[in-house]
């Protein structure tokens, strides 16, 4: 943290203050977030002999928002953002579950599609919102812990490090729920494993981005979070401003 501009406060503090682009940084996660679930999650893809869920090749923007987060505006503030996250799936598959139940009028023929794309089933629907829920908040946490035993040093770390913890979590509990007895053992091992490498390359490729993101947003919001006083449960109330 060179740029004098760039104030250090505790995680708590982070928690009271107003930062400028909090706000739209939380709408592109939970939008890329909802958007993956809905659209990529249930069709399996190969290519180039690899065999993985489709959703991974725009899912990793979603945990690459959530290392900005963590890293820019603290845990409290990210806890926020996986919670909304969370909600936000919920309703999606209860609004999904209404409209796909919906008798169809008579003479359109859609219904079959409409449910192959949109009928998700309860496995699947319990699967994505434990997955994430779990998931985030082992990345994040990682992630805060993470930047205060390095002192805010060495960014790369703390995001593929807490990518590496917190999609194993999501892929050890996203996939056996999910898929386990539809889809063969071996394949779920396959998927799971070759989903996990595949996010973590992701997330090592995309590190020159997330540095410039880290970068351009802790200047303009003028704060460098450090988690040494927060309460990491995921369900601890926000402190009061």
């Amino acid at each position: 943290m060179s740029d004098p501009q760039i104030s250090r406060i505790d995680g708590t503090t982070s928690a009271r203050r107003h930062f400028r682009y909090f706000d739209y940084v939380m709408a592109a996660f939970v939008a890329i977030l909802l958007l993956s679930n809905l659209i990529g999650a249930a069709k399996l893809a190969q290519v180039g002999g690899f065999t993985f869920g489709a959703g991974i090749l725009f899912f990793p923007v979603s945990y690459v928002i959530g290392d900005v987060l963590t890293e820019v505006y603290g845990y409290a503030n990210a806890r926020r953002c996986v919670w909304m996250g969370f909600f936000a799936l919920v309703f999606m598959a209860f609004m999904s579950f209404v409209v796909v139940a919906m008798p169809p009028a008579p003479g359109w023929d859609g219904q079959a599609a409409y449910e192959s794309v949109f009928g998700s089933t309860w496995r699947i629907v319990l699967a994505s919102v434990t997955a994430f829920w779990a998931g985030e908040f082992v990345n994040s946490f990682v992630l805060a812990r993470m930047k205060v035993l390095t002192g805010g040093r060495m960014l790369w770390t703390r995001t593929i490090g807490s990518t590496v913890f917190g999609q194993a979590v999501d892929s050890l509990l996203f996939y056996p729920i999910a898929f386990l007895g539809i889809w063969t053992t071996s394949q779920v091992l396959t998927v799971m494993v070759t989903n996990w490498l595949m996010k973590v390359v992701w997330e090592a490729v995309l590190t020159p981005v997330t540095y410039a993101v880290v970068g351009w947003l802790k200047a303009r919001e003028g704060a460098d979070v450090y988690d040494t006083d927060t309460d990491f449960s995921p369900f601890a109330k926000a402190p009061q401003v």
